[in-house]
């Protein structure tokens, strides 16, 4: 028979909560030891803004010695294993009801000591724990004396009667077959009615408040966003605030409307004349125009704080207003980085209606927030090196390359211009090799056929001067274009093997920033993206020693379903660098399903007609079929012919001299 309890000490269950507990921490902790890939070292730019950048990076993710910067994952660990520590160190020091019944080990003799040793030793200690011949301390009662004395007698029976002998070596107990504990894991306070009330509320609070409260932000927080991971508000006012003639300053807006619901602060009155000197600059350096942008915001003074905050702070940057306020620095990261994550859904919207210039806009505002530089004007990515800010970049004069201003550093004698020349090794100039339209296995391109869009990319380099390094362009490799259209790759591997980009120079960002680009088929005309946009990473620098000359990459599409000649662009953007772009001209010829008929029909009349000096000839020229001539009977043929036509001009030449 069965004896159902509670817990009384406690300890079931403490082992149940300690076994749960070790099932998820022991993997939870030694997970990351197994990690199948491990964050490589990639190459960085070295000058000294990108060093101290990257200082700053890693003392805000990873915290200093005097105040670490815990993650969730290791706050979870830590919480984890100190629960379980502290229940191991409850268990350890809890008595145990439940060891098995062993009477040598109470009278406290060896079980080897024969009959006779053991009567002798429970002589004496019949002497000295007999109730009769016990004195009482403080801390002792009569009842536990009493108890000691039956324990010690009772094992003495158990190894001498035979009887009682044989109840304890076949039930484990002298006094025979004993019922069966079984405890269960809750303590007995839980059950006790004087606790009910109590109990009940916990239960209540537990399963009826903070579980669908868990439930509810869990599915109602899905419901908020979108799967670009912005607000599904935010997505609506770039859907309604867009328009397809939208430029920078508009995109700009449509991510300052997004701040309402996606960066949410609480106002600090003692640094709001921070804000308000900090809005001053940003009017006097875009010279009137932060009011229109204020506008297209909707981060009027009656509007909520944060969003007029996160506004401010994004042009901050923009425009290098440099931010004072500690609690300003902390508030800037979080809006920084956070907007890309904006500009990708205000993207993905755009390209959803097929219009260029905002795209356009938006990815050229990627590269402006990576560098620190306003959208408009478009001319100032001489501002991306050390030593040359907007204002400079503004007054220098226009060059497709950074040598002028290498030049006005030199010039000035700047003690920047050393680290300039070392953001040149990490930056680079974008070019397209070559862009055109490809089938396979077919030499026109028809209505709705499969078409690929084949690209070949590389990354000229930079010389110290700034002027980008000339290169040869690259001979054409049909084999090599089949052998990549074939694949059901995207991107070409290259014949060195794996190529990483590694950091670009973005000294400004509070980030390590990995370079890539978008390649956009437009139709300028009207305004339109052809296909949407292909994102693409280590686009390399041409390198005549490991063999790189270019990487192709490849997007396919379906043909326009009309017959005619479409006049397109391909546009390469960057996102990290300002004024990297290239472009190409491209056309696609889509020819009417009869030509490639017509062409198929001459290639197979080109291989059916067997030689006339084969046995297929032979037999073709039996059945009275047409076949191919000999070369050489061709040939004879024709001088035979040439012959004649001789012989009859010179016939023709006598007798008209006769007639004479």
């Amino acid at each position: 028979m069965a004896n159902y309890s509670y817990d009384e000490s406690g300890n079931m269950a403490a082992y149940f909560v300690i076994t749960f507990l070790s099932i998820f921490l022991i993997p939870y902790t030694l997970s990351p030891l197994f990690a199948t890939s491990k964050p490589r070292s990639l190459p960085s730019c070295q000058c000294q803004q990108c060093t101290a950048q990257r200082e700053r990076t890693r003392k805000r993710e990873q915290g200093s010695l005097f105040s670490p910067k815990l993650g969730r994952r290791t706050l979870i660990i830590i919480g984890g294993w100190s629960i379980v520590a502290f229940l191991v160190y409850k268990v350890k020091q809890a008595d145990n009801d439940n060891k098995v019944y062993d009477p040598f080990e109470i009278l406290g003799i060896s079980t080897s000591a024969t009959t006779k040793e053991i009567k002798s030793h429970y002589k004496k200690l019949s002497r000295k724990f007999h109730p009769d011949k016990v004195k009482l301390t403080v801390n002792e009662t009569m009842e536990a004396v009493e108890a000691k004395f039956v324990e010690i007698t009772k094992a003495y029976k158990a190894l001498t009667d035979e009887n009682i002998r044989k109840n304890w070596e076949l039930y484990g107990h002298p006094d025979g077959r004993q019922e069966i504990s079984m405890g269960i894991a809750i303590p007995p306070w839980v059950v006790e009615a004087r606790n009910n009330i109590w109990v009940l509320g916990a239960y209540g609070v537990l399963f009826g408040g903070a579980l669908p409260a868990i439930v509810g932000r869990w599915w109602f927080g899905n419901r908020e966003k979108t799967k670009d991971g912005v607000h599904t508000r935010s997505a609506a006012a770039f859907f309604k605030g867009l328009t397809e003639e939208s430029g920078a300053d508009e995109v700009a807006g449509a991510i300052g409307k997004a701040y309402r619901w996606e960066i949410r602060n609480r106002r600090i009155s003692n640094i709001d004349p921070e804000l308000s000197v900090m809005e001053r600059q940003i009017k006097e350096k875009i010279n009137g125009k932060w009011d229109d942008l204020i506008k297209l915001a909707g981060a009027a003074p009656k509007e909520p704080e944060s969003l007029r905050r996160a506004f401010i702070l994004f042009y901050a940057h923009l425009l290098r207003v440099p931010v004072l306020h500690p609690r300003l620095k902390k508030e800037l990261d979080p809006v920084l980085l956070h907007t890309p994550t904006l500009l990708n859904a205000l993207l993905n919207i755009s390209m959803a209606r097929n219009w260029l210039l905002p795209t356009m806009a938006a990815m050229r505002l990627h590269a402006c927030l990576a560098q620190a530089i306003p959208p408009i004007p478009f001319d100032l990515k001489a501002a991306m090196l050390p030593g040359i800010d907007p204002v400079d970049a503004v007054s220098l004069p226009k060059s497709d390359d950074f040598s002028a201003a290498i030049e006005h550093l030199t010039k000035t004698e700047s003690p920047e211009l050393p680290d300039a020349q070392k953001a040149l090794e990490r930056l680079a100039h974008t070019e397209i090799v070559d862009a055109s339209f490809k089938v396979i296995g077919e030499r026109f391109v028809t209505p709705s056929s499969f078409v690929h869009l084949l690209v070949k990319l590389r990354l000229t380099p930079i010389a110290k001067d700034g002027t980008f390094v000339q290169l040869p362009k690259p001979e054409a490799n049909e084999k090599r274009d089949n052998e990549f259209l074939n694949s059901k790759k995207d991107i070409e591997d290259l014949p060195s093997g794996e190529y990483v980009s590694g950091y670009a120079h973005a000294p400004l960002w509070p980030a390590n920033r990995k370079p890539s680009w978008w390649i956009v088929l437009a139709d300028v005309k009207s305004n339109k993206v052809v296909v949407p946009p292909m994102k693409i990473s280590d686009i390399p620098v041409a390198d005549s020693a490991r063999g790189i000359d270019y990487r192709s990459y490849k997007i396919q599409f379906q043909a326009p379903q009309t017959v005619g000649l479409f006049t397109w662009k391909v546009f390469v953007i960057s996102d990290t660098f300002v004024g990297d772009e290239a472009g190409q001209d491209i056309t696609l010829k889509i020819d009417d399903p009869s030509v490639l008929a017509a062409d198929e029909q001459d290639a197979e009349d080109d291989i059916s007609e067997p030689e006339e000096d084969s046995l297929a000839g032979q037999m073709a020229l039996m059945r009275g079929g047409s076949v191919k001539k000999r070369a050489d009977e061709e040939s004879d043929e024709e001088s035979s012919t040439d012959d004649e036509d001789r012989a009859g001009a010179k016939d023709g030449d006598d007798s008209s001299s006769d007639s004479d």
